[in-house]
C-alpha cells in the first residue's frame, strides 16, 4: 500500500487517558519576555533561549522600545542558545535605529554574524559594564 493511503495509525485500545496538548517546538518560548534594566544611562536587554520567527516578538518589542527611549541599548546575548536570520535582521534594524552594543554573543550567534558579515557593523563587548561605559 502506498504511504499516502496508509494514513495515521489508529489506537485499538481506549486507555481513558487525555490526549497530550500540542507541544511547542524546541526553539519556541511563547511569551518569554527578556529581562531589562538600566545601567549607566544605557538600557540593557537580557536575551535567553532560542530566537526564530515564532519566538522573536518579545525581544523585538523590548529592543524597539529601548532604542526609542535610550541613547544606548545593550543586548546581553550570552544566554542565546539558537539564532537564525530573524534575530540577525532584528539586530541590524536595532543598530540602524540607534546605538546597539551586543555583549558576549554565544558562539552560535557569533558564527552567524561572522558568516553574514554583520560582525563588521555590530559593536560587541565582553561585559555589560564595558558596553555601558565605553
Amino acid at each position: 500500500m502506498p504511504w499516502d493511503e496508509a494514513g495515521m495509525p489508529a489506537l485499538t485500545r481506549d486507555t481513558g487517558a487525555m490526549p497530550l496538548p500540542q507541544q511547542a517546538s524546541a526553539h519556541t518560548r511563547p511569551g518569554a519576555a527578556p529581562s531589562q534594566y538600566e545601567r549607566h544611562g544605557a538600557w540593557v536587554v537580557v536575551a535567553r533561549g532560542a530566537y526564530d520567527m515564532d519566538s522573536i516578538t518579545p525581544l523585538a518589542e523590548a529592543l524597539d522600545a529601548a532604542v526609542r527611549a535610550y541613547p544606548k541599548v545593550i543586548l546581553d546575548a550570552a544566554g542565546i542558545t539558537f539564532a537564525d536570520s530573524t534575530l540577525l535582521n532584528l539586530l541590524i534594524l536595532t543598530h540602524q535605529g540607534g546605538t546597539l552594543r551586543v555583549v558576549a554573543p554565544s558562539p552560535q550567534l557569533q558564527r552567524l554574524c561572522e558568516i553574514t558579515g554583520v560582525d563588521s557593523i555590530l559593536e560587541t563587548r565582553d561585559s555589560v559594564e564595558d558596553a555601558a561605559v565605553s
